[in-house]
């Protein structure tokens, strides 16, 4: 809204109406705001759900500090959600087809997510909405950015090629004047950094980038619905999951400025993306409202954010790294989420296959998602995989995460200059 209303004052030389033109000033304003609401606003949010009595319903698993927990107002992730939108919606360019795809994003998984917990709370469902709704609402959601992706003439990409220097006989890289509908993404280890899913349909001959898009929107749904459950299973201890997904965000923002600038994504070799830095402003206006929520959220926490904000983040992740091309960057990226994802995943399979053969279940880890794996001490419960031998105190186990997501972070960004 700001952004129109200055760019309009402009015609009548209002002083510092221009200032709203640069990306680095509209980025530093959203994540200003983004944290003032969550931290200021969001106190009054927590005390609203407690006064409701919109308390967390705690299964007893036997893990230290657990059962404390008990009453602790859920669904805080109301709070990143509004301080999310509100710095976008006054600061950003709203007919920026990226900007409001993010929003769609965000109320999308914000409302998935609070179906659920309503469920939980209000309906006393203990295991809220089933499984195949929250897959179908993902899958709407990739459905809806794949789709929006591959028809609108706005999204578009300048493609990076390596030339010839004729003077010093070097490599140079040059972005193409024109730009195209392309269904090349970023991928590390190769040259130019681009994978084309056009090249697995190239058995349709002519039809091969209409069967590229097809694959792209199939890979678009994979991702969110991937992303967005393993940040639901990642949200297990205080602060977990917000402080891994803000160390994310910080890179995803990164990234999305590097590839919506032509000069530093010739030097990065990468594809440019006309307008994409628009992305930048709701990735400032994410980074604020996770660190802000992460003001009551940490260790010992005074809300949770409940699948509101659990299933929001993942899905805002997903569909930002889907935007600017880097959903093929996400394995690295979001390994942390992965790893929780597979290890229940892996857990659930090694119980049944056992059973089936011996008649006895068995497990692999302690307990799952792995982040609970560590708070369990040796021979508690019979596993394969035993340790750590002594229980490790919750606020280790979360400060250690964060330096992985950093360390998965900064490899990231190196798998981009090897080649």
């Amino acid at each position: 809204m700001f952004y129109h209303l200055f760019h309009a004052l402009e015609d009548y030389s209002v002083p510092g109406a221009r200032l709203f033109d640069y990306i680095t000033f509209r980025s530093g304003l959203a994540l200003v705001l983004s944290l003032f609401i969550a931290i200021v606003f969001g106190r009054k949010i927590i005390d609203r759900l407690q006064l409701m009595q919109v308390g967390e319903i705690v299964r007893n698993l036997g893990l230290q500090g657990q059962m404390e927990k008990k009453g602790t107002p859920t669904m805080g992730g109301i709070i990143i959600i509004i301080s999310i939108l509100v710095p976008c919606l006054l600061i950003g360019k709203l007919d920026n087809v990226y900007m409001l795809l993010m929003i769609v994003a965000t109320i999308w998984c914000g409302a998935l997510g609070f179906a659920d917990d309503y469920l939980k709370i209000a309906k006393h469902n203990k295991d809220g909405m089933k499984g195949k709704f929250k897959i179908i609402g993902q899958v709407g959601l990739g459905l809806i950015v794949g789709l929006t992706m591959y028809l609108s003439p706005a999204i578009v990409i300048n493609e990076n090629v390596e030339v010839e220097n004729q003077q010093t006989n070097e490599m140079v890289v040059k972005h193409k004047t024109e730009t195209v509908k392309s269904t090349k993404t970023t991928i590390p280890f190769v040259k130019n950094h681009n994978f084309d899913y056009a090249m697995l349909t190239k058995w349709m001959g002519d039809h091969a980038q209409t069967g590229g898009w097809i694959v792209f929107i199939l890979v678009t749904i994979f991702v969110v619905a991937a992303v967005s459950n393993g940040a639901n299973l990642t949200d297990g201890l205080d602060g977990l999951a917000t402080g891994t997904s803000a160390i994310i965000g910080v890179a995803l923002a990164i990234m999305c400025y590097l590839g919506g600038n032509v000069i530093y994504s010739s030097y990065l070799n990468i594809m440019y993306i006309p307008e994409s830095s628009e992305l930048v402003v709701y990735a400032a206006a994410f980074i604020g409202a996770t660190i802000g929520f992460l003001w009551y959220n940490s260790f010992p926490a005074q809300v949770f954010m409940g699948d509101t904000g659990s299933l929001c983040l993942g899905g805002i992740i997903a569909v930002f790294a889907i935007l600017i091309r880097k959903e093929l960057l996400i394995p690295i990226l979001c390994l942390t989420f992965f790893v929780e994802d597979i290890s229940v995943m892996l857990q659930v399979a090694y119980f049944k296959y056992t059973k089936k053969k011996t008649g006895e279940g068995k497990r692999i880890f302690k307990m799952t998602p792995l982040h609970h794996h560590f708070q369990v001490p040796a021979g508690k419960v019979e596993a394969l995989w035993q340790k750590p031998l002594n229980a490790i105190p919750e606020s280790k186990i979360v400060m250690r995460f964060f330096l992985v997501a950093i360390f998965l972070a900064v490899i990231t960004f190196v798998t981009l200059k090897i080649r």
